[in-house]
């Protein structure tokens, strides 16, 4: 399957957050092609808004295979790891809403962002440490929200220098499921900024718009393991014998 043709807009300068959000939820969408080497249905769309043109990840919760361990309404989840991050204030995850009046019905639709595409985490990582302070942030957030597939090319370096994390439908079980390749920093202290965003997260509670999206058993276990990890202080390490890692690892 080719790719879908990728427009200008991949070039362009980011979108202030709040103008993304309303281009995502209310701006016009042409679905352009299906995305190739993705287990559930994700497509590729233009979008228009008041002028703003820019394109994004549509993944519709009729294209999702179904899984074991998961429940049906993986697109949701989606949204809530953008809503979490954001509500940490670490701006990781690229502006993400649920559109009901999307080609396929209700999914969820996620800001395409300007990236340098044959960069991932390893590449990344391993020509300098400039972006590890971003990585530990990805790191805490897949603690929190119980990420199980942080692969490699889930981190995408922007082409305004920052580091975007994305493809999240399978975080937020209650069990404790964590897979990623981001063990560096294991048994590191946790950055002191890192520990009092948790902390301020912590008292606030959960945003209403992450609790319409997940069960009562998954929101809790959010905050547990936000408790766990303030209060540790300290990234965890991986405790399965090497069972922690996705795969593949790109």
């Amino acid at each position: 399957m080719s790719v879908p043709e990728l427009s200008p807009f991949r070039d362009r300068e980011p979108i202030e957050t709040e103008r993304a959000l309303a281009l995502l939820s209310e701006g016009d969408l042409d679905l352009i092609g299906r995305m190739p080497y993705s287990s559930n249905a994700t497509f590729l769309v233009d979008l228009c808004h008041e002028g703003l043109e820019a394109q994004a990840i549509y993944k519709p919760h009729r294209g999702e295979r179904p899984l074991w361990d998961f429940p049906s309404g993986l697109y949701q989840r989606e949204v809530a790891a953008f809503l979490i991050s954001q509500d940490l204030g670490w701006d990781l995850v690229p502006p993400t809403v649920v559109r009901h009046d999307a080609p396929h019905d209700t999914g969820s639709l996620q800001l395409f962002m300007p990236t340098a595409f044959e960069e991932h985490y390893y590449t990344i990582h391993e020509q300098s440490d400039e972006h590890d302070d971003a990585f530990r942030r990805i790191c805490a957030l897949d603690v929190v929200i119980n990420n199980t597939d942080r692969k490699s090319g889930h981190c995408l370096l922007g082409t305004d220098g920052g580091i975007w994390a994305i493809d999240h439908g399978v975080a937020f079980h209650h069990q404790y499921k964590l897979r990623t390749v981001i063990w560096e920093f294991v048994d590191e202290p946790l950055p002191d900024d890192v520990q009092e965003d948790l902390w301020r997260f912590l008292e606030r509670g959960l945003p209403e718009s992450v609790i319409e999206l997940l069960d009562p058993l998954e929101r809790d276990a959010v905050l547990a393991r936000a408790t766990a990890l303030a209060t540790a202080g300290r990234f965890p390490a991986d405790d399965s014998g090497g069972h922690r890692y996705p795969w593949p690892l790109v």
